[in-house]
């Protein structure tokens, strides 16, 4: 079985890597544009080169004193894992960030020189393609070295080693479900930086240039004498560029390995004969491989889009990317689950209702899954649909309304999307037990490589609209960058839609597989015992002491902003004037160091407090701080990104004349404005933050429990 899973899994990373290789190169060697494009772009660059590499030597640090702790308490190999996930997530971040940075200005020149809206949709999306497919290349790199290393060659998976071990330190851990998570350790830890940094970075900045330039000054958006304006468009890169991708890839290897985790915590718990050998070998190496199938859909499906024909639908070229990875995903996986399982005893034991197709069956809920919230996030913040249209109509009633109906949106629109969810668990569950429950998390994200290629593509059209402004471009160039961007913040409504929902499953998965593991709470977590109650009472506010830390963050940076930009136009008045230069590294700088220091407590927070809940009271009451962290997560974190989501695309219905009678600059707009900065830390900082609370701190615990379910306060004193 193992050379078949070694020949789809290294072709579909090859494939992937190489294609974004090539998109990388093509994107490049396009024309740049003017000197005032040029030099625009490489200021964004250049700011987010400066952010990205302050906050990479604090992952460095981080890192090497982590991986001391896990070689000294585990092993070296931990370790080791460890420092992998850490860099092939950094580089997927890095690689992503950089191609939007180099294809921002490459899109509004497209847009300058065919003026047409096909070609222009291209480059924006080739770009984005390279982030996506870094994702799904990186992240399954990473796995099938640990299969091959650790695995296979230092024995790791042979039948003898899937049993509990002891080290040193008389911790008790299956090495090989131990290595993995560590290197699913390494990926929530680069994850958890690049969201939270990025989305302080990127909201102070936009709070900053909405509040003063266009609620004070009245002057368009990435208008060229906004001193916060480059800070923002920087901000779009290191926030919703490397921080989404980031966070994606976590949720993708998290869900994986859950389902590699908890095969071996079966297999290891089990009657003897229950779960076979040749089972435990295909549970193993299934979610693997059915990755790799994803990835490979994901590249036929890219590739379509980027060599057929142009098409002035962008949001309909964009669908097909994301429809045809996924038809194939569900046609390929059947043929695969089929190939893996067929003929093998024991999957009745394993909890697999329909046979062979069970795992398939439930992968395939976890694709419905993702698609349906996507399109319900799209519902309720798109200025297409209702409840949007209706927010936008409100704000003519005053700011207060408009605040108030916003947040009345955002908690409506989290009842369908947890109804989706939890029906989806029910029949994942029902057709293959718990591990069809962690096959759905796979399922869902198996086109994550097409998912990120639409999300990223949305931000480099955004730069790129914010070049053609800066830039003074013709009205007609806008018109194509903001068609593109419009798409773009549907997609971003869509992708925040699904980066929860797969969040919420990946975290649900790391939480089944901590049930199982050795020293956990056991099977089923009793909720009436006083430790899991307890700790689930407090993990059920951790998730709003968390956003109140972030949006404080937000707020602390974003005053400094304002107080900037108010000082550089009081005491430059020819900034307003068109005549003098703002200073616009003095506004990165202020983001740049607000973000790093503003998001120290909250990372400590995210991965201190399992560890201390579990040496002092032990694993039921971890397993309890779990369940209520994410429960209340999933709520916050979908009423935050619709309510924010909603607020920005009512005040841009209001900029783009669509509803009669309010335009740009009118009592209304304003008061949409100020919704839209409301919003701004929900959807872009807190939202996505708390899907990487919830995944960080279930592999945390997942790692933690070998050691503080022997070794806690609570065993100790009673």
């Amino acid at each position: 079985m193992i050379i078949p899973f070694i020949v789809l899994a290294a072709g579909a990373v090859v494939l992937a890597l190489a294609f974004a290789a090539y998109n990388f190169v093509r994107v490049k060697r396009l024309k740049s544009g003017d000197a005032v494009m040029t030099e625009i772009s490489g200021a964004i660059a250049e700011g987010a080169g400066a952010f990205i590499s302050h906050e990479y030597k604090v992952i460095a640090v981080t890192a090497v004193a982590v991986a001391v702790v896990l070689g000294i308490v585990l092993d070296v190999w931990c370790a080791i894992a460890f420092i992998l996930g850490v860099i092939l997530s950094g580089l997927a971040g890095f690689v992503g960030m950089k191609i939007a940075t180099i294809a921002n200005v490459r899109v509004a020149n497209a847009a300058l020189e065919h003026r047409k809206l096909g070609k222009t949709l291209k480059v924006a999306f080739r770009g984005g393609s390279v982030m996506g497919l870094c994702v799904g290349g990186f992240a399954l790199l990473g796995l099938l070295i640990c299969f091959l290393v650790f695995g296979k060659a230092m024995g790791m998976l042979d039948i003898g080693r899937m049993s509990v071990e002891q080290n040193w330190l008389s911790v008790s851990y299956i090495p090989f479900t131990m290595v993995v998570s560590c290197y699913a350790l390494g990926c929530s830890m680069v994850a958890l930086f690049n969201r939270i940094g990025g989305g302080i970075y990127t909201k102070a900045a936009d709070m900053g240039a909405d509040l003063v330039g266009k609620a004070e000054e009245h002057i368009p958006e990435d208008d060229a004498r906004n001193p916060a304006t480059i800070a923002d468009n920087v901000g779009d890169n290191v926030g919703d560029v490397a921080g989404l991708g980031s966070d994606l890839l976590e949720s993708y290897v998290g869900s994986i390995i859950a389902a590699i985790v908890l095969a071996a915590y079966t297999y290891f718990t089990s009657k003897a004969g229950v779960i076979s050998e040749r089972l435990l070998d295909r549970l193993l190496l299934f979610p693997v491989t059915f990755a790799g199938l994803g990835i490979i859909a994901c590249v036929i499906g890219i590739a379509y889009v980027l060599f057929k024909k142009d098409s002035e639908k962008p949001h309909r070229e964009l669908n097909i990317a994301l429809w045809a990875s996924a038809a194939i995903i569900v046609v390929g996986g059947g043929v695969l689950s089929w190939f893996f399982f067929d003929g093998v005893d024991g999957l009745r034991n394993a909890g697999f209702k329909a046979g062979a197709l069970s795992p398939w069956i439930g992968a395939v809920i976890g694709i419905a899954c993702g698609i349906l919230i996507g399109l319900l996030a799209e519902y309720y913040t798109s200025a297409d649909y209702k409840p949007t249209k209706a927010l936008a109509k409100i704000a003519s009633e005053g700011t207060a309304l408009t605040i108030t109906k916003g947040l009345a949106l955002g908690m409506k629109s989290c009842f369908l999307p947890v109804i989706v969810l939890g029906m989806s668990v029910l029949g994942a569950y029902a057709v293959a037990g718990v591990y069809g429950v962690t096959m759905a998390a796979v399922g869902m994200l198996s086109f994550v490589s097409s998912t990120v290629s639409v999300d990223t593509y949305g931000p480099i059209a955004d730069n790129a609209g914010g070049i053609s402004e800066m830039s003074k471009l013709d009205p007609e160039v806008r018109k194509i960058t903001d068609k593109l961007d419009s798409v773009g913040n549907t997609t971003a409504a869509i992708g925040k839609g699904f980066a929860i929902g797969s969040g919420a499953l990946a975290a649900l998965s790391l939480l089944i597989s901590f049930m199982h593991s050795q020293g956990g709470a056991g099977e089923i977590l009793n909720i009436i015992n006083n430790l899991t109650l307890a700790g689930a009472f407090i993990g059920g506010a951790l998730p709003f002491f968390f956003s109140g830390l972030l949006t404080d963050a937000v707020a602390k940076s974003a005053r400094h902003m304002v107080k900037e930009v108010r000082r550089q136009f009081r005491e430059k008045p020819g900034i307003l004037l068109g005549e003098e230069r703002p200073d616009y590294k003095q506004c990165i700088t202020i983001s740049t160091k607000g973000a790093l220091k503003e998001m120290k407590l909250p990372v400590i927070i995210a991965v201190a407090l399992p560890l201390l809940g579990g040496f002092i009271l032990g694993a039921e009451f971890v397993g309890g701080i779990l369940i209520g962290a994410t429960i209340t997560a999933i709520m916050l974190a979908i009423f935050t990104a619709n309510s924010g989501g909603a607020w920005d695309n009512a005040k841009k219905a209001i900029e783009q004349g669509l509803i009669p009678g309010v335009g740009k600059g009118s009592p209304e707009h304003d008061s949409a404005i100020v919704g839209d900065t409301v919003g701004d830390p929900l959807k872009d900082t807190v939202g996505p933050s708390l899907d990487i609370l919830i995944k960080i701190m279930a592999t945390v615990s997942l790692i933690g429990v070998s050691v503080f379910g022997q070794f806690n306060l609570l065993e100790l004193l009673f």
